[in-house]
């Protein structure tokens, strides 16, 4: 066989093998966000907002405060602009995970693969990729994308379509499940690092103080959220810096357009 073909097949199973991946992990992901997504359709709802709206919200929207504050927003009839600014605010921390996330990619990764996973990123998604081990091959995150993203959307349209027969308590229980999901995300890394797991836990104690120092209440929850992310992240990455292992590289980054 050419040897230009055999290359060609060879990144082909090992996009597709990282595509499958994205899915399989993605799944547990899918449910937890089905359930938290289903209540913010119910805030839809009382906004005005048809289940296709709904939908196509989430599916472009992939935080539940940033819906939530576009659904406050539009329930206040407030322009366009401010809506923008209120997303914008509220979703800031993504901004942080893309390019962290990027760091990721091999070098020879193209630019449209680094602004896709960027535009699908979310706590979660992006929980599971960091942690692959190497270099990250964006189809990866593309499979998670494909069955995470959907399932967020269709827990708003049908929150939408149910308004509120179900009751709220019910929906309240139902999404303590992400928290249990994000939780599975981060021990495993704690346990195998002690620097990852005293991040964790500085991060916990700062978070839970800042939520009690009253000169941050004027702050958003994202903002706040960003703030940490960069003083906390920087003070670690200055104090503990990664030493790179020559050669080591994982072929699943490599060959990727």
């Amino acid at each position: 066989m050419n040897p230009g073909i055999q290359l060609g097949v060879a990144k082909l199973n090992r996009n597709r093998n990282a595509f499958a991946g994205g899915i399989r992990d993605g799944i547990p992901i899918a449910l937890g966000y089905f359930a938290v997504a289903f209540s913010l359709g119910i805030v839809a709802r009382k906004a005005g907002l048809n289940p296709f709206q709904g939908f196509l919200s989430s599916m472009l929207n992939h935080a539940s405060a940033g819906e939530y504050a576009e659904f406050t927003v539009i329930m206040a009839n407030a322009p366009y602009f401010e809506m923008a600014f209120v997303i914008l605010v509220t979703n800031i921390r993504y901004l942080l995970m893309s390019c962290a996330l990027s760091q990721k990619f091999d070098s020879g990764a193209a630019l449209g693969h680094r602004l896709l996973v960027g535009f699908g990123i979310t706590d979660e998604i992006f929980g599971i990729s960091v942690g692959k081990p190497g270099c990250l091959n964006p189809y990866y995150s593309y499979g998670a994308m494909a069955i995470a993203l959907p399932g967020w959307a269709m827990g708003t349209a049908m929150g939408v379509a149910a308004g509120n027969v179900m009751p709220v308590s019910v929906v309240s229980a139902l999404s303590v499940a992400l928290y249990g999901m994000f939780v599975a995300i981060i021990i495993p890394a704690a346990k195998t690092g002690r620097v990852v797991g005293g991040v964790i836990l500085v991060s916990f104690l700062a978070s839970f103080a800042v939520s009690r120092i009253p000169a941050f209440d004027g702050l958003s929850e994202s903002m706040k959220i960003s703030l940490l992310t960069v003083g906390i992240a920087g003070a670690a990455a200055f104090l503990f810096p990664l030493k790179d292992a020559p050669g080591e590289q994982d072929e699943a980054g490599k060959d990727v357009d």
